[in-house]
């Protein structure tokens, strides 16, 4: 099931053999995990299945804000905020490419602390700024309104500001008034507070806007699935027989032929093969702010795919080893 089932007394209570509850997601935000405790119900969910989408999507907006203004990502410091399954994943993209990243996860940070630098040296030392927190609201770790109006005025001019966590780590109104003033901050925004009705001021002032796709690549469900699938399988003392490959689609193109060292533009319209987000940004802007449009639009998603999906041909010896690292495969091998 997904998240817009909601789990509990009321949905469970006349079913008295049930031992088993999946959710292919990666919150459980909708499951009464104390409910199936008490029933002595097995649970399992997808942790970190749409990490990899959630990554290529922040990586690939990359691109395409560095072919609008004209810069190498190579130039930029990219700071990331939160080094979780997603984080990480955008992480892994940037160092691929040979971007230089910093994080901050003061929670990590506690046993790491040489892995990590804090929040406030990560907006002073960074170009870009790209969040992959969770929601929490209270505790010493709290991100809710983790950039609040001060700390989004203290943002260095010109950086350029990601949201694919949640909308509530930044004040919504905070960052419309800081755009509203001058503030030069280019922003790629796929979750919004106030969900699924965004403020529509603030749709006009980012660079990239979607609504809350960043991870619907149809290998992240197909990979939620497959998760669930060994899980149950364990419940029931089987063993697995099927593999996540079976439960994909061939990709459009079989395979794609490279005949010499990709420059970035290149690289973007190699990406934009596998996912080109100006499409749903388009579209939002259209639909995603009217009355269910926003749910709409995730509803109908055209499930992207992933780098994984394509295959690359006469890859050049230049090419290879960090093709590979960002996700693709090869071909040829």
């Amino acid at each position: 099931m997904r998240s817009v089932t909601q789990v509990n007394a009321q949905l469970l209570a006349q079913n008295q053999r049930i031992g088993f509850v999946g959710s292919a997601t990666i919150g459980t935000d909708h499951i009464d995990l104390g409910y199936l405790a008490e029933r002595n119900i097995n649970f399992a969910n997808a942790p970190g299945c749409n990490a990899t989408a959630v990554g290529e999507y922040a990586f690939i907006a990359m691109l395409e804000l560095a072919q609008r203004y004209s810069v190498n990502i190579k130039d930029k410091v990219v700071g990331i905020v939160g080094a979780g399954n997603t984080g990480s994943a955008f992480a892994r993209c940037l160092q691929a490419y040979g971007v230089k990243v910093l994080f901050n996860d003061p929670i990590l940070a506690l046993s790491r602390p040489d892995d990590f630098v804090s929040l406030d040296e990560l907006i002073e030392q960074c170009d870009v700024v790209s969040l992959h927190v969770p929601l929490t609201l209270a505790g010493p770790f709290a991100t809710h309104h983790l950039f609040d109006q001060s700390r989004l005025e203290s943002l260095k001019p010109g950086t350029w500001l990601f949201n694919c966590c949640r909308g509530e780590v930044i004040d919504n109104q905070a960052l419309i008034n800081v755009k509203q003033q001058g503030a030069d901050i280019k922003l790629v925004l796929d979750v919004w507070e106030g969900e699924p009705q965004p403020m529509p001021e603030l749709v006009k002032l980012a660079e990239i806007a979607t609504p809350h796709i960043a991870g619907y690549s149809l290998e992240g469900k197909a990979r939620g699935t497959f998760m669930l699938y060994q899980e149950l399988m364990n419940y029931l003392c089987r063993p697995a027989t099927q593999s996540l490959t079976e439960l994909l689609p061939d990709f459009k193109y079989q395979q794609i032929n490279l005949r010499h060292e990709l420059t970035q533009y290149d690289l973007l319209q190699l990406a934009r093969q596998v996912y080109d987000v100006r499409d749903d940004d388009y579209l939002f802007r259209q639909v995603g702010v009217n009355s269910n449009g926003f749910d709409q639009m995730r509803k109908n998603h055209r499930h992207r795919r992933e780098f994984s999906a394509l295959s690359l041909a006469n890859v050049g010896q230049g090419n290879v080893n960090w093709l590979v690292s960002l996700g693709f495969n090869r071909a040829d091998k």
